[in-house]
Order: structure tokens, then sequence, then C-alpha cells
């Protein structure tokens, strides 16, 4: 019967392992790069699939520091509680420097992405 009961847990515990293990893999985190000259992202729209993204920010002599700023649709960009805060890289990024986010998981729907201390519009992300 002892047997019996640890034989239960160790195919329990294996089968658990290997279903975290495929979760794991199919959430992998992805990289979306942007980079931003003066007064604009050179990417000026983007739709994604949802998902883990971490956001990666290139200044392209923009301006002395730049950064993200990513909000829903619909949100008012310069209030900060409206932000997805993770999605702020990780400092500033300088001339000729790339910085990038945390790992931001986002759903369906419409997203507004921009700079304000390179004054870029807003411009629209897509997840289908």
């Amino acid at each position: 019967m002892k047997n019996l009961i640890v034989g239960l847990f160790l195919a329990a515990f294996t089968l658990t392992a290997t279903a975290q293990d495929k979760m794991m893999k199919n959430d992998a985190v992805k990289t979306v790069s942007f980079e931003q000259t003066k007064g604009e992202f050179t990417q000026k729209a983007l739709t994604l699939s949802e998902g883990t993204y971490v956001f990666s920010v290139t200044n392209n002599n923009a301006a002395p520091e730049v950064g993200l700023v990513l909000i829903e649709d619909g949100k008012d960009g310069s209030k900060p509680e409206n932000h997805i805060k993770d999605a702020y890289v990780s400092q500033m990024v300088k001339h000729g420097k790339t910085e990038s986010s945390k790992a931001v998981t986002l759903k369906k729907g419409m997203y507004k992405y921009f700079c304000p201390f390179n004054k870029t519009p807003q411009y629209t992300l897509v997840v289908k």
C-alpha cells in the first residue's frame, strides 16, 4: 500500500512538472525593439499577438534622454496613474544607448505608446 501511494505521488509530480514546462515554453518572453529619432519613433504602428513582452528602446540622437510610455487606448497619457509602469525602461535612454523594460503581459486590445521627453505623437499598438 505504501509503495502504491509513493508511486501515485511520483506520477502526479511528474505530470505537473511536464505541464509546467510546456506552459513555460508557450509563454516565452518576446522582445519588441523601438528606435527613437528627433520627435518620433521609427515604428509608427505595431501589431502583436497576446503575450509577454520586453520593450527595448534605442536613442538615435532623438533627445538627450528618452523613454517609453505605454497606455491602454482611450486613457489620458498625461496622467501617470494610466501608464503601464512595467513598460517603462529601466533607466532613461541616453544618446546612442539602448535600455529595456520589465516583462509586460499584453491582452487583446488597443494601446498607445509615446515618449513625453522626445515629444513624440501617440502611436497605436494593437494586440490580437
